[in-house]
């Protein structure tokens, strides 16, 4: 198939992005690597009047340190996060999951912050963001603001995003010492969306597990330090209460078990990582 017909839109700086947003709430998208958009522009999923193309921006191409997290901007190709020299040091989550998003090619063309603006439940950089309890950075013409990722992803493929307003860039929080981090997912086929995702990030005294896939966004419950027979009945209620269905994928009931096992797993992952 072929798109609907659209104005297309190269923007020159953030401020046109913001106008020409301003104009067409509601009726214009924002253009970055493409990798999922373009393909529901192909199949009419999707009929936005203008596209409104970031990714010659070079404000929106940096990936910067502020010393506490790692900002990454709207335009940055998950290939050249992945690519960072001290990626394993600084976001050790973040290197372990990033290899999971697609495949070489789509990770070459396809950005960080436009997993985050399609919210896939099953995606692993949301899965990631919430994890780490990063953030969101939203701009528009008057305003701007930035928002956990846990308030940011409010169902299947939908975000606090408003119509005006343009992810602008996520931040990571950077690992610290005290803490290990641990990625695992399991899907039909490397590349493909999880079926579940787990994220895990412990300490001495706390466990952070986040779960993707299974309910409509990637949900986090922070434990204490639990083990043998108590971390498993504190997995078995998170998994209840993620609300699982059958889908063509996999039962409910093995997406439970998915939860159960591979959260223990990543936890005691995370655990022997212990910096």
């Amino acid at each position: 198939m072929k798109p609907a017909r659209f104005d297309y839109v190269r923007a020159q700086s953030v401020a046109e992005a913001h106008e020409t947003l301003a104009q067409d709430a509601g009726d214009a998208r924002i253009l970055a690597g493409g990798q999922t958009l373009m393909p529901m522009l192909s199949m009419r999923l999707a009929r936005p009047k203008v596209l409104i193309d970031i990714m010659h921006l070079p404000e929106l191409r940096r990936i910067s340190d502020n010393g506490n997290a790692i900002r990454v901007g709207a335009a940055v190709r998950q290939d050249e996060l992945l690519s960072r020299p001290d990626l394993a040091r600084s976001l050790p989550l973040v290197a372990a999951a990033l290899p999971f998003v697609g495949h070489a090619q789509t990770r070459s063309r396809g950005t960080i912050c436009g997993s985050a603006a399609h919210a896939d439940p099953s995606a692993e950089i949301p899965l990631a963001l919430v994890a780490l309890r990063g953030s969101i950075e939203l701009s528009a013409r008057r305003k701007t603001r930035s928002i956990t990722a846990e308030d940011f992803f409010i169902g299947m493929m939908s975000t606090a995003r408003g119509e005006d307003e343009l992810i602008e860039a996520v931040t990571f929080p950077k690992a610290r010492p005290g803490q290990g981090y641990a990625f695992r997912e399991f899907g039909r086929r490397h590349g493909d969306f999880a079926i579940v995702g787990c994220a895990a990030v412990v300490s001495d005294r706390e466990t952070r597990l986040a779960i993707g896939g299974v309910a409509d966004r990637p949900v986090a419950r922070d434990f204490r330090a639990l083990d043998g027979t108590a971390l498993d009945d504190a997995l078995h209620a998170f998994a209840f209460d993620l609300d699982a269905r059958d889908d063509l994928h996999a039962t409910a009931r093995y997406r439970r078990e998915l939860v159960r096992r591979m959260g223990r797993a990543v936890i005691e992952e995370a655990r022997r990582c212990l910096a």
